[in-house]
């Protein structure tokens, strides 16, 4: 058979999944439509005839099947045609082999088999957005942004997503060695991350003094909104009345679900986020529609360089609308929609059709947001865990009890004397601290020692009732 007629009609084909399929996948091919194609009068361009050059493919075919030195597979060289084609895009555009697709599925799910890791092209390397948290990745010490740049011996430069995905993924149990490079360390440093069966809780919460709600939303998948209502309500059993939205190291997810965690902070009739595309169909406003109860506590929002997408969406519309102050670093910069397309063969496009804005037109494509507060993390090294490991835990456990020892506890202490000169007693259950309650603050204040972007936001909060004490009594008096 003529291998331009077969590569037609299999090209044919895998376009024929529906009309709407056809017209976008000939669009990306680059076939002109009247409709589509775009004139320009000042600047004529040849045209360029797209089945002469489907032609010249073929006839490369012909000769690679006919004389290259080893028998090739005509359905692998056509594959990487595929994926050679979608290569002069931008990096979240890529084919997904029937497989690749069926995985894909799987993800979103909430249960998926990996390492725990975000991963994207940035300036052509292979970049981690973020490791997901209490996952294999996490737990090696994978960070946002790590440059990896070999998976086990194969290269990573010009390797495309879907291939590294692949790479990456493997029987549960099994271990995968990756070289990594990252910011502040002078070389290279090879990583082993055990694969595992992928379970994402997508919200956890506590409190903190008491009247500080902590919210982390680690993905945003199928269940995120009502898991947030969830948590939202048990906080109120604490005596909320200012909340931290916890938004690191989330490297997005469901679209919708992002809508309808903004949706709990904003009031109705609010743009959330909008798309921008090539069709009109592609142009999308997403708006509050206020389905639950609104939470209007004063908040904050973390964020850092492994925020994106639905995050980014989130902080971005929040940020913009004065809801919320916004802690941290910059974001990731992953604005742009992708559209899955399910091909007849069972394998799939995923196409990118559009772009994120934020409500004031802020595009978040590359740009990411900017917090209000900039708050940098300490840059962690290969092996400070293990120097860590080295403390003891007797002396561990000395140091986190000494940062609640007061002069009162001290024997032998002076005893407080009131200024009429009587010496006040203190009741001895109040001078004894609950040792359930020393041992949660303990926690608390070690926690905080490793996370100075959260301890900024408790800091802010914790000042928000007196500042706004304070300026509320100042006006009355510049009034009067």
């Amino acid at each position: 058979m003529n291998p331009f007629v077969s590569f037609r009609s299999r090209l044919l084909r895998i376009l024929s999944g529906g009309t709407q399929v056809l017209v976008i996948s000939f669009l990306v091919l680059g076939l002109q439509s009247p409709v589509w194609a775009k004139q320009d009068t000042s600047e004529e361009k040849p045209q360029v005839n797209t089945f002469d050059k489907l032609r010249v493919f073929s006839e490369i075919l012909s000769l690679l099947e006919a004389n290259y030195v080893e028998d090739v597979d005509s359905d692998e060289l056509i594959d990487g045609a595929i994926k050679g084609l979608l290569k002069v895009l931008d990096p979240h555009t890529s084919y997904l082999p029937p497989e690749s697709f069926k995985q894909m599925q799987v993800e979103t799910s909430g249960k998926f088999g990996g390492l725990g890791i975000e991963i994207s092209i940035r300036d052509g390397i292979l970049t981690v957005v973020a490791p997901i948290e209490d996952t294999p990745a996490d737990r090696a010490g994978m960070q946002a942004n790590d440059k990896i740049i070999k998976i086990e011996d194969e290269s990573t430069l010009e390797m495309n997503l879907t291939d590294a995905v692949n790479l990456l993924r493997g029987e549960r149990g099994s271990a995968v060695t990756i070289t990594v490079l990252r910011e502040g360390v002078d070389k290279p440093f090879e990583v082993s991350i055990t694969r595992d069966v992928i379970q994402v809780k997508s919200v956890k919460f506590k409190d903190y003094q008491n009247n500080i709600g902590y919210v982390k939303i680690r993905s945003f998948s199928k269940t995120t909104s009502l898991d947030l209502d969830n948590a939202i309500e048990e906080l109120k059993k604490t005596n909320m009345e200012k909340l931290i939205l916890d938004l690191r190291n989330n490297p997005g997810g469901l679209l919708n679900q992002a809508v309808e965690v903004a949706d709990r902070f904003l009031p109705a009739e609010n743009l959330i986020v909008y798309t921008q595309g090539k069709t009109e169909d592609q142009n999308m406003r997403f708006t509050t529609q206020s389905r639950g109860s609104r939470v209007d506590y004063p908040m904050i929002i973390l964020v850092n360089g492994g925020s994106a997408s639905a995050s980014e969406i989130v902080a971005g519309a929040l940020q913009d609308l004065n809801r919320a102050v916004i802690v941290g670093t910059q974001t990731f910069g992953k604005g742009s929609v992708q559209t899955i397309i399910p091909l007849s063969d069972g394998s799939a496009l995923r196409l990118t059709t559009a772009r994120y804005y934020t409500p004031s037109g802020r595009v978040i494509q590359s740009e990411g947001i900017t917090p209000d507060i900039i708050v940098e993390m300490p840059l962690k090294k290969p092996g400070e865990d293990e120097e860590d490991k080295e403390l003891s835990k007797a002396e561990r456990e000395k140091e986190r009890v000494r940062k609640f020892l007061r002069e009162k506890d001290l024997k032998k202490h002076l005893k407080g004397k009131s200024s009429g000169g009587e010496v006040v007693e203190t009741d001895e259950d109040e001078k004894k601290m609950d040792e359930k309650e020393a041992q949660r603050l303990a926690e608390i204040e070690e926690e905080l020692e490793n996370d100075p972007q959260l301890r900024e936001a408790i800091s802010l909060l914790s000042g928000w009732s007196v500042m706004n004490k304070v300026f509320k009594t100042s006006s009355i008096e510049t009034s009067n």
